[in-house]
């Protein structure tokens, strides 16, 4: 038997991905499955598992599986007037916000900060989910103040969108009033989270939304798969 090393592996996979043999959406052989195909170690076939994952080929699910990639990378344009919706549906995907848990909270510092409140202030924080095609993207908590928004989770449910929340308190307009972005690796429990190799890397986005007079209404801090979304900043208006 011939024993293949971790980059022929690759290629092996990668080439049935190409001709169409492993179609998107298909789970790959499992990791003895692999071995024994390949008559090689399970290091090898894990590296070159976590090669194509890096290249966006595979997709590896904590607790599923491997997948091949079934959908192409997202691009979210930040703007001034950023909507999460619209943004994305706008590109053929079933977008879904699921709510993870919901307290009211005392504003921790960086809240207090970005919403102009007093340390003590409470806030109401939401913690969601976010799904592409039942394919996690992103995940992260929002904070609004409990004075301004009183309610706000509960009324959240009910209009089903944070535009049509809003204009239950009178707003009719907001706009993003700051952006702040970096990426790193992830880490174990955000992997977990969005379904995703551990070697893969996360874009960290925290952001201030406000009224158009600057007054601002809520602070968020999102996590999101770096494989799946890809993001560009606006220069102006965007709807």
């Amino acid at each position: 038997m011939t024993t293949h090393t971790w980059t022929s592996i690759r290629d092996a996979l990668a080439s049935d991905i190409a001709q169409g043999r492993l179609q998107p959406g298909d789970k790959i052989p499992t990791e003895p499955e692999l071995v024994e195909r390949y008559g090689t170690g399970r290091h090898s076939v894990r590296r070159a598992i976590s090669d194509l994952a890096k290249q966006g080929k595979l997709s590896v699910e904590q607790g599923r599986g491997t997948f091949v990639g079934s959908q192409p990378m997202l691009h979210y344009s930040i703007g001034k007037r950023t909507r999460l919706r619209r943004n994305l549906t706008a590109q053929g995907v079933d977008i879904s916000r699921d709510l993870l848990a919901s307290e009211v909270v005392e504003a921790p510092v960086r809240v207090c900060e970005a919403l102009r409140l007093t340390m003590g202030d409470m806030v109401s924080h939401t913690r969601r989910i976010i799904s592409a095609n039942d394919i996690p993207i992103a995940f992260g908590s929002a904070f609004h103040s409990v004075d301004r928004f009183s309610g706000f989770a509960d009324r959240r449910a009910v209009f089903g969108s944070v535009t049509e929340t809003y204009r239950s308190y009178g707003i009719e307009d907001y706009i993003r009033a700051e952006t702040n972005l970096h990426s790193r690796q992830a880490r174990p429990d955000e992997a977990k989270m969005l379904r995703q190799h551990p070697d893969l890397s996360v874009t960290i986005i925290r952001a201030v939304d406000a009224l158009p007079d600057g007054t601002p209404i809520s602070f968020s801090e999102v996590v999101w798969a770096a494989s799946r979304v890809k993001f560009s900043i606006e220069g102006g208006d965007h709807d």
